[in-house]
């Protein structure tokens, strides 16, 4: 029950879209579909890109190539292949979609899909926190289309009085991308239609408005990993949100979140220079691929949440 009325908006969502049809209009390309579980961490299926008609919607396109069972009048994934949400050890588990790293704000039955999009389902425990508004693990998306169609600015933010070295370079990445990117000082006002990376040691990017949902845990952020001791380690948690390990100096982050209804934010960040250093040489597609965000300790990448030490 408590399951139910928790996805409730959701659902309500989808069963209001559900009925209205859209012309059959021209195909959409290079489109994406990714299922995995636990986080990204098990993938059942990655689709290569191809080609879907024009009034294809999330939901069609899942149901096409995969068994699918709905509730709610087919407005809710219950399983796919099998996979079904509800409690396992006690724990509710659910199937949540993303398209081009953004997490869905509406039903699958009423999303469009549009040319490049990357639409990834993931099976995951919800327990620490029923949303995760962004997610790294499509990059190069949503630089390159954007969201429903529509393609956001993109705006790098480099800490005043730093070493610019580290934003030029994650221009340069995302310009080998086809991404053009503006560049500002951290704090600087836009508007709020960019999409913007914010790059630097987390010290000195901590009091951005984004960087404070990561500062209040995976229930604010969807990111799991914590700064402390003034931004100088990085705690890395479990899906529960528990501490499993703390990483020193040198440590990166790159990890995405979303403030209200902006365009989401990334943070290439550390609690260092080096660490951000490291964050930026991690900002690629094999790196990135399946990840819902990324720590980078002693040099190496691990995928967030970390997964929890066996008892």
């Amino acid at each position: 029950m408590r399951r139910a009325v928790a996805l409730l908006a959701v659902v309500a969502a989808a069963l209001g879209a559900a009925g209205c049809g859209l012309g059959a209009g021209e195909g959409s390309d290079d489109v994406e579909l990714t299922v995995t579980r636990d986080f990204g961490a098990t993938a059942m299926s990655e689709l290569p890109p191809s080609e879907v008609q024009g009034s294809e919607t999330v939901m069609r396109y899942l149901q096409r190539t995969f068994d699918v069972e709905t509730r709610y009048g087919g407005g809710f994934v219950q399983s796919i292949n099998g996979i079904a949400g509800g409690r396992v050890d006690g724990r509710p588990v659910d199937w949540f979609y993303y398209v081009n790293g953004v997490e869905a704000d509406k039903g699958s039955t009423s999303t469009k899909i549009y040319g490049g999009d990357r639409i990834w389902w993931d099976h995951h425990d919800w327990g620490a926190t029923m949303r995760v508004p962004a997610v790294v693990g499509s990059y190069p998306e949503p630089f390159v289309h954007g969201l429903g169609g529509k393609k956001w600015p993109t705006r790098v933010e480099c800490v005043k009085n730093g070493d610019k070295a580290p934003c030029e370079a994650v221009s340069e990445r995302l310009g080998d991308e086809g991404v053009i990117a503006a560049q500002s000082l951290t704090g600087t006002s836009g508007g709020t239609e960019q999409l913007r990376v914010v790059v630097g040691p987390w010290s000195a990017v901590s009091s951005d408005y984004a960087a404070q949902l990561i500062d209040e845990g995976p229930q604010a952020s969807g990111v799991y990993a914590r700064f402390v001791a003034g931004g100088r380690r990085l705690e890395l948690l479990d899906e529960r949100g528990r501490v499993v390990r703390t990483a020193g100096p040198g440590t990166g982050l790159i990890a995405a979140t979303r403030w209200e209804d902006q365009p989401p934010t990334w943070f290439v960040t550390g609690t260092d220079a080096a660490g951000v250093e490291a964050a930026v040489q991690a900002l690629d597609e094999a790196t990135l691929h399946r990840r819902f965000a990324v720590a980078v300790v002693d040099g190496r990448p691990v995928a967030l949440p970390v997964e929890a030490p066996e008892r």
